[in-house]
């Protein structure tokens, strides 16, 4: 996309634009009609596009032609030619998004100052573009454990189809790096990926944010589904969605056109649709606040996005990926952590997934020193289990116990930790904590500890009754 395509019903007209242009040393295609200019457009999308206004004999004039090129194209910069003079056509083309207008005869010098500063809008665009889909390549999914790699495996399977995903899981667990590493490894990775937050836009705002408006003071406002024409939308959050808009939401879906707010005409779009929640929407349809033919839609290929608990063992590995990134992105300090460091990292409680462990490393690498591994006294919380001189620091409700059941109270929850922290691996927890794996299964069964399934994983729980399965 770095040629002119001039569109003028007068070959000599059209004729004598390109060889300017071709005399300047750029690349030019001819188009004598509506027909002609559409298939040209259809073909290979052009950097900027000169649109004669008048077309004798043409299907389209040049500002339904303009239409066209701004719902399927929107980054092609659009300059209006006419040789009528006449102002009002010139503020309705601006208003339908031209971006600039030229009057015949024209002066060659204003057309190459118009051309130039619309080329050059249109290689910032390419460039933006360009520059985004970049960042999306880089935002890799990141892990090794059981559960990522059942993650992996559905991801996998359903990038190079068009079928709607529902991600669902926690807040922070990954859920719109998960959207975006289907779309940057799909046959749409070089359109656009827009994201709706449906849980930040105003109810009252949604429908406008969606799908664009058209007002007589400021024309065409694209919305973000107009934008997202031939790529991805992903409705974040989509429990969210006000009820009346997932109404017109589904009629989109079905039909694949709607209409801008304040506007008559059909905008066409061509979409891959990705959804997440981190709600139960079963209990949103029984509630009503859920259409349930929209979750049907959008629910076609389900796919869950484990938490960071159900993949402790990625933590050590996501820890020194964001350390790199930072180290790149904001020159913070390239460390590493201490062996103590990451064996804390696993057995803390993490409520914001993976995002909450992104911005522990981030404070870490902020407020530390910038030099040896990061200790586990630089990690928050670690202060509140341990005085000044490194002794352990008793809970209140485990003070009061008698040794034996304290004893047992500690070497359970101290098991539970260590197991889940190795995925349900016995093998790995016994070599950590210095048993011999019959030794380890005899005490986890003395304490009530089970382990069980989950997530593709296995996590260890107390019984419910005290008594463990063998």
């Amino acid at each position: 996309m770095s040629d002119i395509l001039i569109v003028d019903d007068e070959r000599d007209i059209r004729e004598l634009i390109s060889d300017i242009l071709e005399d300047e040393g750029f690349v030019t295609r001819l188009a004598g009609n509506s027909d002609e200019a559409i298939s040209a457009i259809n073909a290979e999308p052009p950097a900027l596009m000169i649109l004669d206004i008048w077309l004798k004999d043409s299907r389209m004039d040049g500002i339904d032609i303009l239409k066209t090129v701004k719902r399927d194209n929107p980054d092609v910069p659009v300059v209006i030619i006419s040789g009528h003079g006449n102002i009002e056509i010139a503020v309705a083309a601006i208003k339908q998004g031209a971006y600039d207008f030229i009057e015949k005869p024209f002066n060659i010098d204003q057309l190459m100052v118009v051309i130039r500063r619309a080329m050059e809008t249109s290689r910032l665009r390419r460039e933006n573009h360009s520059l985004k889909r970049r960042e999306v390549a880089s935002t890799d999914m990141i892990g090794s454990s059981t559960a990522f790699k059942t993650l992996m495996g559905q991801l996998d399977k359903v990038t190079k189809s068009n079928g709607r995903v529902m991600l669902r899981g926690p807040a922070g667990a990954g859920k719109e790096i998960a959207a975006r590493y289907i779309h940057a490894n799909s046959n749409r990775s070089s359109a656009p990926f827009v994201t709706v937050n449906c849980a930040s836009v105003a109810p009252d705002r949604m429908e406008e944010v969606l799908f664009g408006r058209e007002t007589p003071d400021r024309g065409v406002e694209p919305g973000l589904l107009e934008q997202a024409h031939g790529g991805v939308i992903f409705f974040d959050e989509v429990a969210d969605l006000p009820l009346g808009t997932q109404s017109k939401i589904l009629r989109v879906l079905v039909d694949q056109q709607f209409t801008r707010v304040g506007g008559n005409d059909k905008v066409r779009v061509d979409l891959r649709v990705i959804s997440s929640t981190n709600k139960d929407l079963d209990a949103a349809i029984k509630a009503d606040t859920f259409r349930q033919e929209l979750f049907h839609r959008l629910n076609v290929v389900p796919i869950s996005v484990p938490s960071l608990e159900d993949r402790r063992e990625d933590i050590p590995v996501l820890a020194r990926h964001f350390i790199a990134d930072f180290n790149a992105s904001q020159g913070l300090p390239l460390r590493e952590f201490s062996g103590d460091a990451e064996a804390l990292l696993q057995t803390m409680v993490w409520p914001g997934n993976v995002r909450q462990l992104k911005n522990l490393v981030e404070r870490v690498l902020i407020l530390g020193d910038g030099t040896g591994p990061i200790e586990a006294r630089e990690l928050p919380g670690e202060e509140e289990t341990t005085d000044e001189e490194g002794r352990v620091v008793l809970s209140g409700a485990l003070a009061t116990l008698p040794l034996r059941e304290a004893r047992e109270a500690f070497e359970r929850e101290y098991l539970l930790t260590q197991i889940n922290r190795f995925g349900g691996n016995i093998s790995r927890t016994a070599n950590f904590v210095g048993m011999e794996r019959s030794a380890l299964h005899r005490k986890l069964k003395s304490l009530g500890v089970v382990t069980s399934a989950k997530s593709g994983t296995r996590v260890a729980h107390v019984d419910d009754d005290g008594a463990a399965d063998s």
